[in-house]
Formats: structure tokens, sequence, C-alpha cells
């Protein structure tokens, strides 16, 4: 792809309403558009990014046996009255009304839905466990949305259910998520930490969100240093070995600011282990047993007795993640930022210096951007008339992590080939092909 050809509208300036750095980044390099208070529209280079984020979060979903469904964004009123939410949900919901005076609304959460879904669909305890997941717009009509797509009304998010029989069973699929999300995290270069959380409208009495830390959170939090160590890569999808890996988390205090005690933290971890910080919130899970099951009369069959199941939710803010990831401290700095590999919008950024009366260049890119294509290798070409210096800032800006330079210093077969923050080297087009492809593979 050129350039030239793109839909990649960069302003000059950082825009002065953008207050945080991933609001600003994404405004500057024409990621998204404002579409009213709260609400963006995504253009090609951050629509790319998050449907790159929403296809780790499937993979890592699908590996530990979710399926996937599609549920509507609009929903009937009455399975909320049914659960007993309606009312107490508060003005955060869109209540709307169809041309036959029904009341609807646009879904903030899906609890209800599937939980109706589940009800007409399941009778015998031997269908269990049921766990479904989908990826849908969400709209929360916040009070005062505010930086960007970190807290805004409409979203994009995964949000999961689970369906037992047991309470047992039940923390097992608990468990499954918590693992899930951890793998997800990790593939995205974020350290993202399970703590103890607050329930909030959702219910239940165990939780965890999974934060990542940024000067510019809005939840705080209070943990032992010693949490980060933990390893985190198990792959057994087995009861014991996910009790392990959470019991490994649960062993050190670790709770966001609703859950904070003072004098237990003091207890609990030494003062030199001790970090009370901010940071994103960037996945949460729910067990709330019967919660929904009782009051909507989601039961099955067990041993001639109708038993409500136990349910649990499990939510990852897909369009979220695009802005938290621009936040952790080591991805943004001095207008140079470097996308992980695994969602950056391009894999590579073809940069030729062009001149009126000589197309060499460009016709070497060409050729290289064909090589690459052939090694699955995603790359995109600077044509425009801008200086090398220019196009490299514009890039550093953009964030895709490898350059490749063709200029006066390009010699023979030899590339000037370089990371966004790294050094240049000189390599032909093989060893930069094996580079980039060993970084994928990661």
């Amino acid at each position: 792809m050129y350039f030239s050809k793109s839909f990649i509208p960069i302003l000059k300036n950082n825009p002065t309403e953008a207050k945080i750095k991933s609001h600003q980044l994404m405004l500057r390099v024409g990621m998204i558009k404002q579409s009213s208070a709260g609400i963006y529209s995504w253009l090609p280079l951050g629509f790319k990014v998050m449907k790159k984020i929403e296809r780790i979060v499937r993979e890592e979903q699908d590996r530990v046996g979710v399926q996937e469904i599609l549920m509507p964004t609009i929903q009937s009123s009455e399975i909320w009255k049914e659960s007993g939410r309606y009312e107490d949900y508060g003005e955060e919901m869109l209540r709307i009304k169809d041309r036959q005076d029904r009341e609807m609304l646009y879904g903030p959460t899906n609890e209800e839905l599937v939980t109706e879904i589940f009800r007409s669909s399941i009778k015998s305890y031997k269908s269990l466990p049921q766990l479904l997941y989908h990826i849908q717009w969400k709209f929360r009509d916040e009070l005062r949305p505010r930086f960007g797509i970190m807290r805004c009304r409409e979203f994009y998010m995964k949000d999961a259910y689970s369906f037992d029989l047991t309470d047992d069973d039940a923390f097992f699929s608990y468990n499954k998520f918590f693992l899930s999300y951890l793998k997800t995290f990790k593939r995205l270069n974020l350290s993202a930490i399970p703590m103890a959380a607050d329930t909030g409208p959702i219910g239940g009495n165990l939780s965890h969100e999974f934060i990542i830390l940024a000067d510019t959170g809005e939840s705080k939090i209070y943990t032992d240093k010693r949490i980060f160590e933990v390893d985190s890569s198990s792959t057994m999808i087995e009861k014991s070995s996910l009790n392990d890996l959470r019991n490994q988390y649960e062993k050190f205090y670790s709770v966001t600011d609703e859950k904070f005690n003072k004098e237990e933290f003091e207890k609990s971890v030494p003062s030199e282990f001790r970090l009370s910080t901010k940071g994103i919130e960037v996945g949460h899970i729910f067990y709330f047993g019967d919660k929904y099951s009782k009051p909507m009369n989601a039961t099955v069959d067990f041993n001639g007795k109708k038993e409500f199941v136990k349910m649990g939710s499990y939510g990852i803010g897909v369009s979220r993640l695009v802005g938290a990831i621009i936040e952790a401290k080591y991805n943004y700095n001095d207008e140079i930022m470097k996308w992980p590999i695994s969602v950056s919008p391009f894999d590579c950024a073809i940069i030729p210096m062009i001149s009126k009366n000589d197309s060499s260049n460009l016709d070497k890119s060409n050729k290289i951007f064909e090589y690459l294509k052939t090694k699955n290798i995603d790359a995109i070409i600077d044509d425009t008339d801008e200086n090398i210096s220019a196009k490299i800032k514009k890039f550093n800006l953009i964030g895709i992590p490898y350059q490749i330079i063709i200029g006066n210093k390009t010699e023979g077969s030899l590339l000037e080939f370089k990371e966004v923050d790294g050094e240049t080297q000189k390599l032909n087009i093989d060893e930069i092909a094996s580079q980039i492809s060993k970084a994928k593979s990661n």
C-alpha cells in the first residue's frame, strides 16, 4: 500500500482538547475521529489495531473452550425487569421506546439476555458447563465522557458468560477465564495484574480486575511488588493447575481502592514491597452464582430436581485496549510510539528518498514490498515527496515497529533497517524478513 493512497489524516500538532497521551496520539495520527461526546468513528489505522486485538482476544477465548455467539445491541426491558436490574442500573443505561411504545434499551452488558438464551435452550445438567462469549458494541451513558476511548459512551467489548451446576464447577470456569486473560494481555505486551475488586452493578461476591500500571489510570491500586514476579506461563487447563495459578497471585495483597484496608495492607506487606499507584482496568471477571438464574428461572434437571445454574461473567474492553497499550509507560515517549508487532497496523514501513527525476528508489521499494508480502509481512510504502527526516519522524509518531530506509546510504543489496526506537543496521532483505518474522512469532 502507498501512503499517499491511504486514509491516514495526520494533524501537525496535538489536539488541545485531548488531555492524555492515548487520546492525543489517536486523534493526531488519524486513528479515530470524534462523532459526538464520547462517541468515535474508527478510521483505518485505529480500526486495524482494534481488529488485531480482537483476533488475539478471540483466539485465547477459543483456546479455553468458550463458544462464540453474537447478541444484539438492542434489548427488551422485560428481561431486565425480571432480574430486577432495570431500575437499579441507573442513568448510564440508554432507555428507548420503539414505535409500538415497547420499552427497549441499548445494552450496557448482557447477563440478562444470555440467561434468557440459556434457559430457553438448555434443560439437562448433562449439557453443562456452557461457556459463551460475543464481541459487540456496548453503550453506557457516561456523565462526563473523557480521555478519548478510555472513558467513552460507546465501546467495543468482549463479554463472556459461564453456566455450571455447582459452585466448584463454576470456580473451575472462573479460573479458565483467569488464565485466558493473563495469556491475552501477555500477547499484547501488557503486564496486567489480577486484583481483588468490587463487583459493582454486576453483583456477586468474587471479582478480579486486571490492571496495568499507568500514571493516567483512574483506578487506585495497592499491591505487593512481588506479585509482578509470579510465573503465568502455565498452559495447563486442569482444575488443580488453575487453582494453583490463582493461588500464586492471591497470596500477595493486591486490591483496587474499593477493597483497600490500610491496616491489612501494612500487616500483610513488608514496607519495602508496598506499592500504591494508579492503573488502568483492561479486564474484569465476576462470579455471582444464582444472582440472575434464580429470578429468571434458569434451571437444569438434576436427579429429578430443578437446580438453578451457577453463573459468572467476564469482560475485556477491546477498544479500550488500544488506548491502554499507548498509555503503558514503555510504549510512547517524546513523540515516538511503538506498537507491539502483534497489533501494529503494519509490520513495517518502507521509506524511500524520492526525487522528481529519479524513480529508482520507489521501484526498489515496490520490489521489497512484493517480497515481504510473500513472507506474510504487511508493509506500507511512503511514496510522498517529503524528505527522509520528515518521513522517519512521521512513522516514529505512527509507531509501526520496523522501518526500511532507502536513501543515499543504500549500498547494493544492503538496506538500512531499524526498529522505531533502535539503532540502524545494514541487512539484506532476507535477513530483514527473518528478523520481522521472528518477532511476529514470539
